[in-house]
């Protein structure tokens, strides 16, 4: 169950020729696909390209289905970059699909191999870039990989036809050079709103069903010696040449003229929005592009086309190259290119923008003002009064003397929460234990409030991180890993290693029933039934599987003291091999989704419903705020005592409680204090249950009434 729904959206993938189409990055990256004639896609979900994963789910009965594509989600980025391999022997059009470096890193073996063999029919990997601001993970680029093992790099500018384009150009390209082509996606790029003029979508020539009735075997494309010799070979002396030639035929890279001829810009398609922003800033672009300063933009990052590169730099004085992040692999190949053709345009790259970092709007015109001052005198008198305005310090000190820090946690009613907090009780107890972490929402766990985790490796790395650890100790080390990362790599990786080298280390499992990380996808082990995929295939009976003796499944995280108890057994057993924990409660954002479409539906139907909603005592709380360092849930807060005698705040919920009940399930198990109360909301009560309950309210009233008279009376008396 994907957090989001394209079901409407995919109807537009329908468009045929002529007409003109509307939508976001993702949804054009899917069309350019139809339009392309691919036979089969498939990848891993990760943001910013999970959603392309669910558009193509989405769109596979609508349309992948009658076209004859085959779609599938892979178990992990490298199932996805393997499945690539039906291009080696055969013209089959494949695209698939994952999140940048790290999704590159787990399939580099794939991927090494498959660049070494080289392809017939054209294979596309579609990669979201996460660099820069907003990502969620360490800060490298795929473009390493690319130059390492000479896979075409295409970066297009973040416009509707742009992107459309370069997808449809990088199937001819792979094929006019027999070499896989990566197109990268960036953040922004992936989302991006806009339209296009739409083409028919095509059928395969070839089709999966043509290779496996007429199987071809090539030896030369085979990674094995000798063939490995001659591979690199055709790498350089053939494919490469073959590629370049394809590139400038095609014009993939573009040439944006300008009234300046003395400097120019060379910039990343994917920086291109970025850079005429900034022009616009300093008053040397309009908002359509048109640029005083020429630039060339290279909508292939690799391999570099050195002629068109010379010839844009030839009667310049200077060029500035924004290259984003560092190394800074293309302004490195300049200076050598430069230097061998006798070049003497002046390059400036890292030394007038930053080495590291997003280039966003503010750091890419400061860049240019410092390259234009040195290399003009007249450009920069055009600056627009935006440009002026005094930019205000936004340094982490200035913002933390005005702004709390609010640091990333779990969702509301989030069912690992309370997962951490059994952790908390148990390490009252025992003192602090080793725990490795693993990629996904439980990553957030090492923040506060709950302040655990000592590393995070990778996906699905959780217990393979413990694995040093394998020693006799009375406090043996804690791994954790969601059920998604023990699909892609935990099973074998973790678990499997771990059942092999007899390691006594405890690893908890926790099982939400999604990918919820990457945006609520289906997984093996998921409990809803799914029509395409196999789901409902437990955790316990694949670790059981690879020799797991010692296993636990709690069905509720909530019951935080039979979560205590568990983990007190498993750190507390000696022998037996690792001990595994699977906690299983469904995420409650695809919870609280399915609930309140279904609650919408039955209270227009007339239907009873129940919402659970909690409460504090304001006279019993003691305002210590136990409860919330002890959960961090968002519904709590405080507010001031309305007690006059009492200065500390009291904690409150607020509306944005889900009734998932974590903090009375806290309170009983760490003995706080009584102050949550629990009552039901019900909408479209029935007769009866009206009834009782203004009776209820009658006598309360009157006992109320009564209670106050005689207050009232005892005051009396004090006073005579």
């Amino acid at each position: 169950m994907a957090e989001r729904s394209f079901k409407s959206e995919v109807k537009k993938l329908h468009a045929g020729e002529g007409e003109l189409f509307h939508g976001e990055g993702i949804l054009a990256v899917t069309k350019a696909l139809l339009q392309s004639g691919v036979s089969y896609v498939g990848g891993y979900q990760g943001s910013p390209i999970s959603h392309l994963m669910d558009v193509l789910a989405d769109a596979r009965e609508e349309i992948l289905d009658d076209m004859g594509i085959h779609f599938e989600t892979s178990a992990s980025e490298a199932t996805a970059a393997a499945m690539l391999s039906a291009s080696v022997h055969y013209p089959l059009r494949g695209a698939v699909t994952w999140k940048s470096t790290v999704g590159t890193n787990v399939a580099s073996d794939a991927l090494a191999n498959l660049a070494s063999g080289g392809v017939t029919g054209g294979a596309v990997i579609i990669i979201g870039e996460d660099y820069g601001e907003g990502s969620s993970i360490m800060q490298e680029r795929t473009h390493a990989f690319a130059m390492k093992s000479h896979i075409w790099l295409l970066d297009p500018r973040p416009n509707l036809p742009s992107i459309v384009d370069m997808v449809e150009k990088s199937f001819e390209l792979s094929e006019a050079s027999n070499t896989p082509v990566m197109l990268q996606m960036r953040i922004r790029a992936c989302h991006v709103h806009g339209q296009f003029v739409a083409k028919d979508n095509r059928k395969a020539e070839f089709t999966l069903q043509d290779a496996l009735q007429n199987p071809k075997r090539d030896l030369s494309r085979v990674v094995l010696p000798p063939s490995t010799f001659v591979h690199e070979r055709e790498k350089i002396e053939a494919r490469l040449p073959a590629a370049i030639e394809f590139i400038k035929a095609q014009e993939l890279n573009e040439f944006f003229p300008g009234s300046r001829e003395d400097i120019g810009i060379i910039l990343q398609g994917g920086s291109y929005n970025t850079v005429i922003r900034a022009l616009e800033h300093l008053g040397l672009a309009d908002a359509y592009g048109q640029s005083q300063i020429p630039l060339y933009v290279m909508n292939v990052a690799f391999p570099l086309i050195d002629d068109e590169l010379l010839r844009f730099a030839q009667g310049k004085s200077a060029v500035l190259l924004v290259e984003e992040g560092n190394p800074e692999f293309i302004e490195h190949e300049l200076h050598t290119l430069f230097a061998r053709a006798g070049c003497k345009t002046l390059l400036q790259g890292k030394a007038v923008l930053p080495r590291v970092g997003e280039y966003t709007t503010d750091v890419v015109k400061a860049g240019l003002r410092n390259f234009l001052q040195a290399q003009t005198t007249d450009l920069l008198q055009h600056e627009t009064a935006l440009s002026f305005v005094p930019a205000r310090s936004l340094s982490v000190e200035t913002l933390t003397d005005v702004v709390p820090a609010r640091p990333a946690g779990f969702c509301t009613g989030c069912p690992e929460r309370p997962i951490f907090s059994a952790i908390k009780l148990l390490q009252k107890e025992r003192g602090d234990f080793h725990i490795s972490c693993d990629i996904g929402c439980h990553l957030f766990s090492i923040l506060p409030p709950f302040n655990l985790g000592a590393t995070t490796m990778g996906y699905g790395l959780g217990s393979a991180s413990a694995s040093a650890f394998n020693v006799s100790s009375d406090k043996p080390a804690i791994s954790i890993m969601g059920d998604g990362g023990f699909w892609h790599n935990g099973l074998t990786s973790g678990v499997g290693n771990a059942v092999f080298n007899k390691s006594d280390g405890v690893n908890l499992i926790i099982d939400n029933a999604y990918t919820a990380a990457t945006g609520g996808q289906d997984i093996l082990s998921s409990r809803a039934a799914n029509a395409n995929l196999a789901t409902n295939n437990p955790i316990s009976r694949a670790v059981e599987g690879v020799g797991v003796k010692w296993v636990r499944t709690l069905t509720r995280t909530y019951d935080v003291t039979a979560m205590l108890k568990t983990l007190r057994e498993a750190v507390s057993t000696k022998g037996q091999g690792p001990k595994v924990i699977v906690a299983q409660s469904e995420c409650m954002l695809n919870l609280q989704r399915r609930e309140k479409r279904n609650k919408r539906a039955d209270l227009k139907a007339g239907k009873r419903v129940t919402e659970a909603r909690f409460a504090i005592d304001e006279q019993t709380c003691t305002g210590d705020r136990a409860c919330i360092r002890l959960s961090g849930c968002p519904s709590l807060t405080v507010k001031e005592n309305p007690d006059p005698w009492r200065s500390d705040p009291v904690t409150r919920i607020d509306s944005s409680c889900v009734g998932c009940g974590l903090c009375g399930e806290n309170v009983h198990a760490d003995i706080l204090c009584p102050s949550f109360v629990r009552v039901e909301v019900v909408r479209n009560a029935g007769r009866w249950e009206t009834f009782r309950r203004r009776l209820s309210q009658s006598v309360i009233r009157r006992l109320q009434k009564r209670a106050q008279r005689r207050h009232e009376i005892y005051q009396l008396d004090g006073a005579a």
